[in-house]
């Protein structure tokens, strides 16, 4: 019984740490990448539709995005759509594919930005703590019904434990390459 609620926390903490890749991936870095534009939405037909259905995203330089729209009408859409996301870059529509130069990062710029992801990597480490909490209740839960035995019990949070730190170190090192990948000049 105690593995049952062992597993279901390693699967709670497998997302947040899929979360926070994700969310990792929006925060710009000194290189093009098409990760940037994964939230960014586009108005497809009164649809608000991901760049990335729309069109097709790639990085020809390390400083150069090139999006080549499978619509050419939308060329207006996804530019506006650029224009207004919090990534302070200039697209370039040339009437078939804009192109956006990815200018490096000021170092005011570089220090907000390590101060976001610190923050997402906090956000993480607290849902992962907050999933070590229900897996214990639930194994208290399954002591008191008398399902588990107290030693049993033990030996899960001992397990879940070691799990959270298991998890929390990965976030650790996810912030850390992140860290450096942004500060990267």
């Amino acid at each position: 019984m105690s593995e049952h609620v062992k597993n279901l926390a390693r699967e709670k903490m497998k997302k947040s740490l899929a979360a926070l890749r994700d969310d990792f991936n929006t925060i710009r870095t000194g290189r093009a990448s098409s990760a940037l534009f994964d939230k960014i939405r586009v108005d497809y037909y009164g649809q608000k539709t991901p760049l990335n259905q729309v069109a097709t995203i790639s990085t020809p330089e390390a400083r150069l995005v090139v999006i080549q729209p499978w619509d050419k009408a939308l060329l207006g859409e996804i530019e506006k759509a650029i224009q207004t996301s919090e990534l302070s870059v200039n697209p370039n529509n040339d009437g078939k594919v804009i192109r956006i130069n990815i200018p490096p990062l000021t170092e005011e710029r570089r220090k907000e930005y390590v101060r976001i992801a610190r923050n997402m990597a906090e956000q993480c480490r607290v849902a992962i703590r907050n999933v070590r909490r229900e897996a214990n209740e639930e194994l208290k839960k399954l002591q008191k019904s008398g399902d588990l035995s107290e030693d049993l019990e033990k030996r899960g949070e001992d397990d879940v434990q070691a799990l959270t730190d298991e998890y929390v170190e990965q976030v650790n090192t996810l912030l850390e390459k992140k860290e450096q990948e942004i500060l990267e000049v």
